[in-house]
């Protein structure tokens, strides 16, 4: 069973780059991507994660808050 990422970083280039490291791991699978804080807590309200890769400096709500 692969474990379940999201992504969140308001920096989409990051998280493409993210995603690409992680995809080519086999154990794991990014499920999900936000731009800020509060879209990732509206996804995460639909999606079940694992575990969430978080900037802790983004615009809105960010991985401090």
């Amino acid at each position: 069973m692969a474990i379940r990422v999201m992504l969140v970083d308001d920096q989409v280039l990051l998280r493409t780059g993210f995603r690409m490291v992680l995809d080519a791991q086999p154990d794991m699978e990014v499920v999900a991507e936000a731009g800020d804080g509060v879209e990732a807590l509206q996804v995460l309200r639909s999606t079940a994660v694992d575990v969430v890769l978080m900037d802790v400096r983004m615009p809105k709500l960010d991985g401090v808050e």
